[in-house]
Parts: C-alpha cells; structure tokens; sequence
C-alpha cells in the first residue's frame, strides 16, 4: 500500500535561521529537498558546502535516489546550495512559475549581463499553481502562495505542506511583505489557501528566529495549530487588520544581511554570476537602493 506519508530529516543552519528539509518517499526511496543553504562569508566572498554536507551525507548513508531540489521562492536571507547538491547527489531544480517577475526586477536593479535570461530558464522545472508532481510514488501539488514575494509557492507533499516563508511558528508570525512586489493583501489571501487544508496536515517551515520566552528551535506544526494560534494572522483576524500590522511591522525591519548577494545568485537558480574577462566572478552592490 502506497504511503502518503513521507518522512521528513530537517537540516537546521543557525547562521541564517535557515530549515532545509530532506523529504522522503520510505517506499521507494526517492526524496525532495526544499531550500538547501550554501555558506557565503561576506567578508572575504567566499562560499563553501559546509550547511549542507550532513545534508549529503544523510542522502548517501539512506542510500536515497535525489528527485527534486524544489526552492520555495528567491530567499533573501541565504544563499542556495542547489547547484552543488545537484553536482554530488543530482536532482531536478525547480521554482515556481513567477520567478520570471524576480528575474526581471533584479536583473535591471543590478544592471547583470546582457544575456542573462529572465526566463526562468536556469531552473529545470517551472511549476504552475496547483501544478502535480510526485516525490516517489507520493503525489504531491504546488500552490502558489504569494504576498512575501510575487513567486513564493508552497508544496504539499503527502500529508505535508512546505511553506517557505509565508508562515513562521505560530508564535512568530508571518512573513514580511515590502521586498519588491510583496503585498500584505495578497499574503493574507495566500494563507487562507493554506488555511483551508485539513487542520492535521503537518507544516514545514523555513525559517525560525526563537519567539520570545521559547528557548528551542522549532519548524514542525499544523495547519489547525497555524489557524488558531499564529500570532498575526489566525482564523478570526481580519484583513483590514492583517494588512495595517504588517506594513506598520515591516517599516521598521532592517534589510537581511544577505539580501544583495542572495538575490544576485538565487534568481540564478544558486549559480554564481558568470567569470569576467579576468576570469574572476563578481557580486555587485548597488548604492542607496534599499
């Protein structure tokens, strides 16, 4: 009997807050990845693998078979190690269909190269709302949720829903909604999509910055969990209400750290910027944008 239940390895990277999950089919022994870390030192420009080695190393000791490296939207926070899991364990790159409009507004903010395709064609699968894949032989959705970001998308695998930065722990909130072309309208019409799942459905998320008084990171709970306890947006909040928040919340928030280098580098599905004519690849970083 075919299971709907996958299991779920989550890799917890401190240094961005980052929960990259490790999503397996125990019949058949495929598996997903959503939203893998790669390590960059802004000081020095350096990348390295060291996030998501235990990463690999749990793929090969299970001895899985990598189906997806599914991202959640262009993360402004962290950087994604996509190219390098699919160089060691392999795997199909995909994003959701709208990662064209990030393509577009930052490849004229960082004025890239001329022959940067804005496309989406740097990742191997675009995928529409409510568009079905499967990770093994466990059918699974992609809904388009956004409102943090115009791409963001959610992925029910299974009996579990991956929501990227929509949602944080009930005790924590919601995602902002002033990175270019975010809308707090729009993010609380998302969430009522993911509120109208089955109250048991397990909920992934992506991010967890320890709420006040809670001394453990967490990223497992429940859409029932979310709609009657999250913090800003629950079952009885109101839009008008939802909406006035979040812009008040968001004006006051500092840019992510990582915000420049990532964007540069994950709307190029985690490649690096191609070499110059000295051979060497640059990141740039634009004066008095933000």
């Amino acid at each position: 009997m075919t299971t709907n239940t996958p299991d779920v390895i989550t890799f917890f990277d401190q240094d961005t807050f980052t929960c990259t999950h490790l999503v397996i089919d125990p019949d058949t022994r495929r598996c997903a990845i959503i939203d893998p870390v790669l390590d960059f030192d802004p000081a020095s420009g350096r990348t390295s693998s060291k996030a998501v080695n235990p990463l690999i190393e749990a793929i090969k000791e299970r001895e899985l078979s990598v189906q997806w490296i599914l991202e959640t939207h262009v993360h402004a926070d962290h950087l994604s190690a996509a190219p390098c899991l699919k160089s060691t364990v392999g795997g199909s790159t995909a994003i959701g269909f709208n990662v064209t409009t990030i393509q577009d507004t930052f490849a004229n903010l960082f004025n890239v190269e001329a022959n940067f395709a804005r496309d989406g064609s740097q990742f191997d699968v675009l995928l529409n709302d409510n568009e079905a894949f499967s990770v093994g032989n466990i059918k699974a959705t992609a809904l388009y949720t956004p409102g943090h970001t115009p791409a963001c998308m959610t992925y029910l695998i299974g009996d579990a829903l991956f929501v990227g930065d929509t949602l944080f722990m009930p005790d924590y909130g919601t995602a902002r909604c002033d990175f270019p072309g975010g809308d707090a309208s729009i993010l609380y019409q998302s969430v009522q999509h993911i509120f109208a799942q089955p109250d048991n459905t397990r909920m992934f998320i992506c991010h967890d910055y320890l709420a006040e008084g809670r001394t453990e990171y967490a990223w497992e709970t429940t859409v029932g969990e979310q709609r009657r306890e999250n913090i800003h947006l629950h079952q009885d909040t109101k839009e008008t209400e939802f909406v006035s928040m979040r812009t008040a919340r968001d004006s006051t928030l500092e840019m992510p750290r990582l915000i420049l280098p990532a964007v540069q580098i994950n709307m190029r599905a985690g490649e690096l910027p191609p070499p110059e004519d000295n051979g060497s690849r640059y990141l740039k970083l634009p004066l008095n944008i933000f």
